[in-house]
């Protein structure tokens, strides 16, 4: 395989794994606290990738300001992002979250035309609009039946997660780029894993019967988010961004909806209501007016030949 197709694959089964994610950690919250499970997950994938790296641990990064970049990215890409993801995952439904997540690419485009000064294309700015009906319509679902509910909030919350990931997406790029991913992640994990220590504490404080009373549910959080979702995810991911632009990473964060509403479905028995079907065919409409190239589609990725496989690159129009 070209690096360009490893890294497409990367990213597949990392955002697959992330899929699983929202109804597994809604399943596990239930037994053990946010950030308590948070600082375990975070601290023990840390370790995972001591244990792999091993001499290879050094941090490579000589200037302060990709010193501050790799802060930023820890501090908002996990940090911020797992925060807003496991509060708001505790007050609505596990599969509305990797739908509202996919909104990513529209995300990144306002922020890449804000802050990147990136000119927009007439159908970028229609696919924006598209996709921000669609958010719309998923995050206000609640309204539509119970008024201002806890599920309201927790849509919102994980909007917040949404747009604290795209900023750690955008300042992570330029460094996955110039250093070692595997290593990056690493140091992303420890400082993420130091950011998550107090609360995690005051949390066994306030309840000291946290540990000891945890269950199945608890345990198949820890493993799944230190193992599967956080080493081998985010090695994956941090691999499949270092070989392809982050407009074009952000796209297949489409998978996850699939995985994650098919697990709620079977694991968690949430229906599937009209608001979220109509929020997820415009956010995916938005998605595709925006970028309506078929290379995009991951399995035409894969099979894609041209000019730019062979470099490892990928042309961004």
């Amino acid at each position: 395989m070209k690096p360009i197709q490893r890294g497409v694959l990367a990213l597949i089964i990392a955002n697959i794994i992330w899929g699983f994610a929202s109804p597994i950690f809604k399943w596990s919250l239930t037994n053990i606290s946010p950030f308590t499970l948070a600082f375990l997950r975070f601290f023990i994938a840390s370790i995972l990738f001591g244990i792999i790296l091993r001499k290879k641990l050094a941090l490579p990064i000589h200037d302060k300001k990709d010193l501050r970049l790799l802060v930023i990215h820890a501090l908002t890409g996990i940090t911020g992002n797992i925060t807003f993801f496991f509060l708001g995952l505790q007050l609505t439904l596990a599969m509305n979250v990797p739908v509202i997540a996919s909104s990513q690419p529209i995300m990144v485009f306002l922020f890449a035309y804000l802050f990147l000064h990136e000119k927009f294309k007439f159908n970028k700015v229609l696919g924006m609009i598209i996709g921000t009906v669609g958010i719309l319509a998923i995050v206000l679902e609640p309204i539509y039946y119970n008024g201002l509910d806890g599920n309201a909030l927790g849509n919102f919350l994980i909007v917040l997660a949404t747009i604290s990931g795209v900023i750690g997406m955008l300042t992570g790029r330029t460094l996955f780029q110039k250093y070692n991913p595997l290593v990056l992640t690493f140091w992303a994990f420890v400082i993420s894993s130091i950011s998550f220590l107090p609360p995690a504490i005051l949390e066994n404080i306030q309840n000291p019967t946290i540990m000891t009373s945890l269950d199945i549910r608890g345990i198949v959080g820890i493993i799944f988010g230190s193992v599967f979702s956080s080493a081998l995810a985010y090695g994956l991911y941090s691999y499949g961004l270092s070989k392809i632009p982050a407009s074009e990473a952000s796209l297949y964060i489409y998978i996850d909806p699939i995985a994650g509403a098919i697990l709620s479905y079977f694991m968690l028995h949430e229906p599937i209501t009209m608001p979220f079907l109509i929020g997820t065919l415009f956010i995916f409409m938005g998605i595709y007016i925006a970028e309506h190239r078929i290379h995009y589609h991951p399995l035409g990725k894969l099979r894609t030949k041209c000019q730019d496989c062979e470099t490892g690159q990928s042309r961004v129009k």
